[in-house]
C-alpha cells in the first residue's frame, strides 16, 4: 500500500517578500504537522499579484532559479521536514521571463522546473506583459512519495494539460493559482466554474487534484481583485474531499492510497480505450485538418 497525504494552503500576500515567505513557511509547517508529505503553496506567493496593471517596474521581481528567495528558503524546509514542495516563482532567464514552478523533493533537491504554458491576457490579469509562454512542455516528476504533475493557474482551464500529465504517469495533479473577481465587472463570480473545471480533470483522469488559491483584496490604482480562496482537494471521481472558505488562511489535508487508485484507473479502462489516432483535430487552432497533396 502507498498511502500519501497531500495538502493545499491558502493565504493573503503583502508587499513584503520576507513576510510572505514567513507566512508560507508557517503554513507548510502546519501541513507537515498534520502528516502532509506533498504540500502546495499558491501561485506567485512571494508578492502581491502584480499582473493587474502593465508596469515595467514589476520586472524587478523576476529572479534566476538559483537566486530566488522562496526556492532557496524552501529547499531547506523540504529537507528539514522531509516534504515535497512545488514552489511558484517569477523566473528570469537572460532576456526571457516566465511564470515558473520549481519542484523540490523531500531531500531539498530541485528536481526541475515547469514554465506556465497558457498565459492569460485580460483586465486585471495582464500576464502576457510579464511572462513569455512556457517552453518546457508539460512535465511530471518522480518525487519521494508520488509521481506528480503541476500546472499553473490558467493551465487549469485546459483538459489537454491535465490529460498530458496523466498520460505521462502523474498520480496526482497540483495547480497553484491566483484567481478572484473581475475588475471590469465585480458581479462576475467564477468560483464554481473554476472548481468544476478541475473537478472534471480529476474525474476524467481518475486522479486526485489539489488546488491552492490566494485570499484577500489587492488593489492597483483603479483595479481591484478580491481573491476568493476556496482552495480544495478533489478525489479521483471528481468529488471534493476538502475545501477552504473564501477568506480564511488555512491548510487542507487529504489522504489517498495510490495503488488502489491505479487499480481503479485500470478497471475503468479509460486509458486503454483511448483513440489517439482520431484526436489530430485537437492539435489545430481552427478545427480543420489540412490535407497534404
Amino acid at each position: 500500500m502507498r498511502k500519501i497525504k497531500v495538502a493545499a494552503t491558502q493565504m493573503s500576500c503583502s508587499c513584503s517578500i520576507k513576510e510572505n515567505i514567513a507566512k508560507a513557511d508557517s503554513l507548510v509547517r502546519e501541513a507537515a504537522g498534520k502528516g502532509a508529505q506533498i504540500i502546495l503553496l499558491q501561485e506567485l506567493f512571494e508578492t502581491p499579484y502584480f499582473c493587474q496593471k502593465e508596469k515595467p517596474d514589476f520586472y524587478v521581481y523576476a529572479t534566476e532559479l538559483e537566486h530566488n528567495k522562496a526556492v532557496n528558503h524552501f529547499k531547506n524546509v523540504a529537507k528539514e521536514l522531509q516534504v515535497v514542495l512545488p514552489i511558484s516563482f517569477y523566473e528570469k532567464k537572460n532576456n526571457a521571463r516566465y511564470n515558473s514552478i520549481a519542484v523540490i523533493d523531500a531531500n531539498g533537491e530541485v528536481l526541475g522546473k515547469y514554465r506556465k504554458s497558457h498565459i492569460p491576457d485580460g483586465p486585471g490579469y495582464e500576464e502576457k506583459f510579464y511572462f513569455n509562454p512556457g517552453d518546457t512542455g508539460f512535465r511530471v516528476w518522480n518525487t519521494r512519495y508520488a509521481k506528480i504533475g503541476v500546472g499553473v493557474c490558467w493551465d487549469q482551464w485546459y483538459p489537454e494539460a491535465a490529460r498530458c500529465m496523466a498520460l505521462m504517469g502523474a498520480e496526482i495533479l497540483f495547480y497553484p493559482t491566483a484567481i478572484g473577481s473581475e475588475p471590469q465587472d465585480q458581479s462576475v463570480d467564477s468560483k464554481d466554474h473554476w472548481q468544476t473545471c478541475m473537478l472534471g480533470h480529476a474525474a476524467a483522469n481518475l486522479i486526485p487534484v489539489v488546488a491552492s488559491n490566494r485570499v484577500g483584496i489587492e488593489e492597483d490604482e483603479d483595479s481591484r481583485i478580491t481573491f476568493y480562496g476556496s482552495s480544495f482537494i478533489a478525489g479521483p471521481l471528481g468529488n471534493k474531499v476538502a475545501e477552504a472558505a473564501r477568506t480564511e488562511e488555512t491548510v487542507l489535508v487529504a489522504e489517498f492510497e495510490l495503488d488502489e487508485l491505479e487499480k481503479q484507473r485500470l478497471g475503468w479502462g479509460i486509458f486503454r480505450d483511448r483513440r489517439p489516432d482520431l484526436y489530430k483535430i485537437i492539435t489545430t487552432y481552427d478545427g480543420e485538418i489540412t490535407l497534404k497533396d
